[in-house]
């Protein structure tokens, strides 16, 4: 991906959910056009074709699961993702841990469906082994920063450095993003300036009183 790329993950906060879950949408799209950074969402699940069919954005799944249709209640199926027409998917997020052997079963039923992936890493060990997954973007996130309000890029920048090293080492093709406390745009052309295509972010968007200048804000440094 040549322009960067801003995924807001809107989680499961009341404040990215239906109507609200919309307006944050209309700014990214606005943003978007408007500096030539690619900005998608994660949405709910119940979200997800709505915001697919109703916004020129990307739009991800927070997760899938490691299944086939069938007999599987309460579960994500991939299949059903794509067709509710997302983009691609997070796999691995910190608050939905996989098994290493589940990562990659949803990694090569996403391939398979032609769905993106995004696979969740907390350190530059865990990093390089989902890049041997060879998925579209591994995403570095300290679980210790996400939500804190302090950002990786300035708190810790060397396991940005260290993470993106550890990718390209394993699979040069597998593009980096790095999130958890990103709130500015300095937070954002740091993480870039170290080798990432992008950032994986939520709270500082998803509760902003106005998410539209907060995503202005994000990409005014690029």
């Amino acid at each position: 991906m040549d322009s960067p790329f801003v995924l807001v993950n809107l989680k499961t906060y009341q404040e990215g959910m239906g109507s609200n879950a919309h307006r944050i949408a209309a700014a990214a799209e606005i943003v978007a056009k408007e500096s030539g950074a690619v900005i998608g969402i994660a949405p709910a699940f119940t979200e997800l074709h709505p915001m697919s069919h109703h916004y020129a954005i990307p739009v991800y799944a927070q997760h899938i699961d490691a299944i086939t249709p069938g007999a599987h209640t309460g579960h994500i199926l991939p299949e059903a993702v794509r067709s509710a027409g997302a983009r691609g998917t997070l796999i691995n997020h910190s608050e939905r841990r996989l098994t290493l052997a589940d990562i990659g079963a949803c990694v090569e039923s996403a391939r398979r469906l032609h769905l993106e992936t995004v696979v969740c890493t907390n350190n530059d060990a865990t990093s390089a082994a989902a890049a041997a997954l060879r998925p579209d973007y591994v995403a570095i996130e300290p679980p210790e920063l996400i939500g804190s309000g302090v950002s990786v890029s300035k708190a810790d920048p060397g396991i940005i450095e260290r993470s993106v090293n550890a990718v390209r080492a394993v699979n040069p093709d597998v593009n980096v993003l790095t999130g958890a406390g990103i709130q500015s745009g300095e937070c954002v052309k740091i993480a870039v300036d170290l080798g990432t295509c992008g950032v994986l972010l939520a709270s500082s968007v998803v509760k902003a009183d106005d998410p539209e200048a907060v995503l202005r804000d994000l990409v005014s440094l690029l």
